[in-house]
């Protein structure tokens, strides 16, 4: 029998050998071999060890660490300043405006990790910055950094969240709508930093693949909050950032222990959870979790007493460390056993007091930064251990109320600056002033040096891009002609025009359709043997329909980017194209194909991420409507995106039904967005329904009422009895069923209508409500015109006779409501208010009210209620209709 001495000697043989390996071969060699007898263990049904996760100590070895590069003294001295200047920004701010908000426990655990990066990575080459995602709640340290940098004044820190007050101000968070030429990236939605990250890195190579952009070595760095990953935005991405092997892409999450009421994982480890998701995902993990001090305790630790000790703490007890005096972390920690009792028993409480956590040690930091550079075989992600509050004592210092500290007392104000050894006078101590260091001081100098060295100041947002020459003229000019008697849906309209555009020789090049996995049902298959399928790697299988025209072509410079079945990821890719005009100055202009239904109602909040980043591209909304999508039913049906889209300021909605609307409005946004520089999205929805697509009326000014929302598609040459006019408006899909229930009323009751096209709702109210605004403000002028005024004014003497008008849409009546009050007359709304059902597109219409004979009933009742159509008649024209007088409300939940 073999004894236990025995295994003990055969263990040792076994790692020693490794080590040998690691020492004097290569770490690759040693995952070789690790590779190998997993393959062994695996082959002789051993089942694999399910552990992910390393012990928890630092990553990089002490053994292995690099000579610092920077001047640790000055950078302590700069990091200090601005940490106080920090929380002095918003301690200021409350004492003016109380409730004023802002937050210093953030940066305070998250400024170094910051330092490092400015001081020695963060890097402008020729031209290219390093794309950084700052952890919005931090947003008070780097405003502080940019003030030492003379960036910002004093006046300007003061007027921290006060942007409606004064024109020279600093938002919240960052936030390029707001400031445009500072903030690159919007981050304070948490969750979103880190699939924008994911996409915005991807997007740079594909860049370089279509060769629109050389290669360069630009690094994308997202800071994100340890809590923030529980959002499923942060996490449900990584294992595309591993596929394609984005080694451009560094997560450094500041791993502070404590979400916004308390631990992350108060039982349990987060380091170690998101060690194991990352490292299983493919990703390189490097872990920061001790300060240098404690490597002399890991050297003097020979049996890994230490390590398995801290291996078991949990999050919650080491918030309690970290929140308590040292004498409870001797007690608690060091006295759970003889020998960890032992191993600090030479240690003063001094000495335990300096032992600080890896994310406060700029040397381990260093070492961190550096390994993830390096690393040219995927991305990285680093696990950095803060202390929420660091440095901030009683006021907030790892306590579960620190995200909540606004204001800090004058005991705390000078604990804060002794601890930090902050030049402020006690007597100038509660006004909590700035401190600037002197140009000729050497914090000023070395901070001015290093970013030169660097390449520049950051963050900085620019501009970069030449506008766009317009597309040929006849690429739109086709759409005029209508269909010649043959019919055809919208979206079969989109996809013709998008092959023409790709093809155009001045804005080809720069389109670039995005989808999620649902390109048959959007017909953009079509464009696959065109334009080809984005893929990192080249095509190395043989396509199950190579046979067919439209195979399935994947290339490493194709041009459609198919995200498969995730419409945040495709957003977030949107995102990064629809900004590539500042971040890589090409006009690209994104095109983004989607279900309507999981657009704005499924991904909101990255459309206003989107809107607050200033992207400008196309939305579309395929297969939208809620009678448009015959069989699919409640889950799919929108009835609700454009009413969705009026709460986006920066967003042009439109629901064309005709492909010449659709050609004028798609040329508008690329004028709009890619010459003239809007930052403008673009909402377009477009149908499966096919029906005949007329010839562009030849009418004056057609193509801006198109733009402004509504135009007259059809005028009725003869008046009805008694001067009432008729007024019929109808979008996408229900205009046909609104220009036939004008050919009804006609025929059948001897009724003129005219006949409205609005493409756009959202622009008619916008304008309606500028131009409201601004006769308010006129002096009593009042001499705005909306653009509803223009057709229907609202001056009684040129407004003779009595109006109706009825509004068909397939969305909610909401939509069309929000204009009634600016027409001049009867207005009744006609729309799809409730769940989706599953049938053909007539029964649905007629479910939900809004096809033909609907519209010409309430068109009916409509003059009925204005004395102009008589009662008994109207019952007659009910049967004759075929009304059914005992169907319930569409809009009935049920």
């Amino acid at each position: 029998m073999i004894t236990h001495r025995e295994y003990a000697l055969e263990n040792q043989e076994w790692l020693s050998s490794f080590q040998w390996i690691i020492q004097h071969e290569s770490v690759e060699r040693a995952r070789e071999i690790l590779r190998l007898l997993e393959d062994c263990a695996a082959e002789n049904n051993i089942p694999g060890l399910e552990q992910m996760h390393s012990p928890y100590v630092n990553t990089v070895l002490a053994a292995n660490e690099e000579e610092y590069p920077g001047n640790e003294e000055i950078e302590y001295k700069l990091s200090a300043i601005i940490r106080w200047n920090a929380m002095a920004m918003v301690v200021k701010a409350n004492k003016k405006n109380k409730g004023i908000g802002g937050h210093i426990s953030t940066y305070s655990s998250t400024a170094d990790l910051f330092e490092v990066g400015f001081n020695h990575f963060f890097k402008i080459t020729n031209g290219e910055a390093d794309m950084i995602y700052f952890q919005g709640h931090a947003a008070p340290g780097v405003y502080a950094r940019s003030f030492v940098e003379r960036r910002f004044d004093e006046e300007t820190l003061n007027n921290f969240r006060l942007e409606v007050q004064s024109g020279k101000a600093l938002s919240s968070y960052p936030h390029p709508r707001l400031m445009s030429n500072y903030w690159q990236f919007p981050t304070v939605s948490m969750g979103l930093t880190p699939i924008q990250a994911i996409y915005q890195a991807r997007f740079c190579r594909y860049l370089e693949n279509r060769g629109l952009k050389e290669k360069c070595p630009q690094h994308i760095w997202a800071f994100i909050g340890d809590g923030e990953m529980d959002e499923p935005e942060s996490l449900g991405a990584i294992t595309l950032a591993a596929r394609e092997k984005l080694n451009n892409l560094i997560f450094v999450i500041n791993c502070n222990l404590q979400r916004l009421d308390g631990p992350v994982r108060g039982n349990g480890k987060i380091i170690q959870e998101l060690e194991a998701i990352f490292r299983g995902a493919g990703w390189k993990v490097i872990k920061v979790l001790w300060g240098r001090e404690w490597d002399a305790l890991f050297e003097k630790d020979r049996d890994g007493i230490l390590i398995e000790a801290l291996n078991k703490t949990p999050d919650g007890q080491m918030q309690t460390y970290a929140a308590s005096d040292i004498g409870y972390f001797r007690e608690h920690f060091f006295k759970q056993n003889e020998n960890l009792k032992e191993l600090a028993s030479t240690l003063s409480d001094e000495d335990l007091q300096k032992l600080r956590p890896g994310g406060h040690d700029p040397v381990k930091i260093y070492q961190a930064y550096k390994a993830a550079i390096e690393n040219e075989e995927g991305p990285t992600v680093i696990l950095a251990q803060t202390v929420k509050g660091y440095g901030q004592g009683k006021a907030g210092e790892a306590s579960n109320i620190a995200h909540q500290q606004k204001i800090l007392d004058e005991d705390e104000l000078k604990y804060f600056r002794d601890r930090f050894g902050v030049p402020v006078k006690d007597e100038d101590i509660q006004n909590v002033p700035y401190y600037l260091p002197p140009e000729n001081s050497e914090e000023y100098k070395y901070l001015v040096a290093c970013r030169k060295k660097l390449g520049g100041f950051l963050p900085e947002r620019k501009n970069k891009s030449q506008p766009l020459q317009m597309p040929e003229e006849k690429i739109f000019e086709k759409f005029n002609e209508g269909s010649n008697n043959r019919k055809a849906p919208t979206t079969i309209v989109m996809i013709q025009l998008l092959s023409a555009l790709l093809k155009d020789k001045n804005a080809g090049k720069y389109i670039v359709p995005v989808i999620p996995d649902e390109s048959r049902t959007f017909g953009l298959d079509s464009l696959f043997s065109q334009a080809g399928i984005y893929t990192a790697v080249e095509q190395n299988y043989e396509p199950v329909d190579k046979e067919n025209l439209l195979h399935y072509k994947e290339e490493k410079n194709g041009v459609i980017i198919e995200e498969g079945i995730t419409e945040a990821g495709s957003m977030a890719t949107f995102i990064a194209a629809g900004t590539a005009y500042a971040n890589h100055g090409l006009p690209v202009i994104p095109v983004f194909f989607f279900y309507s239904m999981f657009g704005f109602q499924r991904i909101g909040d990255l459309v206003w991420a989107a809107a607050d980043a200033r992207a400008r591209g196309f939305m579309i909304g395929g297969v939208s409507g809620r009678t448009s999508l015959a069989g699919e039913g409640l889950q799919h049906c929108d009835g609700q995106s454009h009413v969705f889209a009026l709460a986006y300021p920066n967003v042009k909605a439109y629901d064309p039904a005709f492909a010449y609307e659709l050609a004028v409005i798609i040329r508008e946004g690329i004028k709009n967005m890619f010459v003239e520089a809007k930052d403008w999205i673009y909402y377009i929805t477009i149908m499966n329904d096919a029906y005949e697509m007329p010839p562009k009326p030849n009418e004056e000014g057609i193509d801006a009422d198109i733009i402004n929302g509504m135009y007259c598609y059809n005028r009725s040459s003869i008046e009805n009895e008694g001067s009432v006019s008729i007024n019929l408006l109808g979008s996408g899909a229900i205009l046909p069923e609104v220009i036939k229930a004008a050919q009804m009323l006609e025929a059948q009751f001897n009724l003129h209508a005219a006949v409205w096209s609005v493409t756009s709702y959202k622009q008619l109210y916008d304008n309606a409500n500028n131009v409201e605004h601004g006769n308010r403000l006129s002096d009593g002028q009042f001499s705005l015109r909306s653009h509803i005024e223009k057709f229907f004014p609202t001056d009684t003497t040129k407004n003779s006779g009595k109006k109706i008008f009825v509004a068909a849409c397939d969305y909610l009546k909401a939509l069309p409501l929000s204009v009634a009050k600016w027409f001049p007359g009867k207005f009744i709304a006609l729309g799809t208010d409730g769940f989706g059902r599953s049938d053909t597109n007539a029964a649905l219409r007629n479910f939900f009210e809004v096809d033909a004979r609907h519209i010409v009933f309430v068109t009916l009742y409509g003059l009925f209620e204005e004395g102009m159509f008589d009662k008994e008649e109207l019952g007659k024209a009910m049967e004759v209709l075929g009304i059914d007088r005992k169907i319930t409300n569409p809009a009935d939940p049920l």
